[in-house]
């Protein structure tokens, strides 16, 4: 059995996030198949530009090789932060840039660790990078320690189980179909996703933080859909976050 290193971040809520710690196996795996979207965006601007051929073949050769290293910067960079911190290779394999402290991922960290893959692939086949990932203990490269970043491998999630979660009780809401159905509309997949989280992560919370924390979520979903003064009397937040991942997910 494989043993995956993981990454524990902490919430200012006090949620403990474990993250799994990319394997050097599945980057370079990622690395591979993004070479490969690389190479067929160089070959289209390459095509593009023959027409310098006519011109000079000197001007053409200087317009290949300026093209290829840009290409070959401007596609992480530009995939990661469109992406939030994914590209093809990534995403295939579940892959993601991370602030190493679980912040939000900011540009300047995208172009940092980008800037130094060039010295990450010394003296070949990613020499200076792997040695420095194999000593860190965290998988970071070069350019990672530089940009505090992080790869982390997503997991394939499995069904939560709602009986756990959603032990059967009733749910006010559901006495409301159209304001239910409403609220379905209105509520996009990652809203929907961070409630269903918050629940499943509910026994981490520290005690003293969990209150703030569903009070917080419940604020966030009040105005998406306005039920009836009886629906919502005597509900506690967690009750009432309960109720709408009820709606949201059975």
């Amino acid at each position: 059995m494989i043993r995956r290193k993981t990454l524990i971040i902490r919430t200012p809520e006090g949620i403990a996030f474990p993250l799994v710690i990319a394997s050097s196996v599945t980057r370079f795996l990622a690395l591979a198949v993004d070479l490969v979207c690389i190479y067929i965006v160089t070959g289209a601007v390459s095509s593009v530009l023959a027409v310098t051929r006519l011109i000079s073949g000197d001007i053409a050769a200087a317009a290949f090789m300026l093209s290829s290293a840009l290409v070959a910067l401007a596609y992480p960079i530009y995939m990661e932060w469109r992406w939030r911190g994914q590209t093809i290779g990534k995403k295939l394999l579940r892959l993601q840039v991370m602030d190493d402290q679980g912040l939000r991922l900011q540009l300047s960290q995208i172009v940092i660790r980008n800037l130094l893959r060039g010295v990450d692939v010394l003296p070949g086949f990613y020499g200076v990078g792997g040695a420095a990932a194999f000593l860190n203990g965290r998988g970071q490269r070069l350019g990672d320690l530089a940009a505090n970043t992080i790869v982390v491998r997503h997991p394939e999630a499995a069904e939560p189980d709602f009986e756990k979660i959603l032990p059967g009780k009733y749910n006010s809401f559901r006495e409301f179909p159209h304001l239910a159905a409403r609220l379905r509309q209105n509520v996009t997949p990652r809203e929907a996703g961070l409630a269903l989280e918050a629940l499943l992560r509910r026994d981490q919370v520290e005690d003293q933080a969990r209150p703030a924390l569903f009070a917080d979520i419940r604020t966030h979903f009040e105005p998406l859909v306005r039920f009836p003064a009886e629906a919502l009397e005597g509900l506690s937040d967690e009750q009432y976050v309960r109720n709408v991942v009820d709606v949201l997910f059975r």
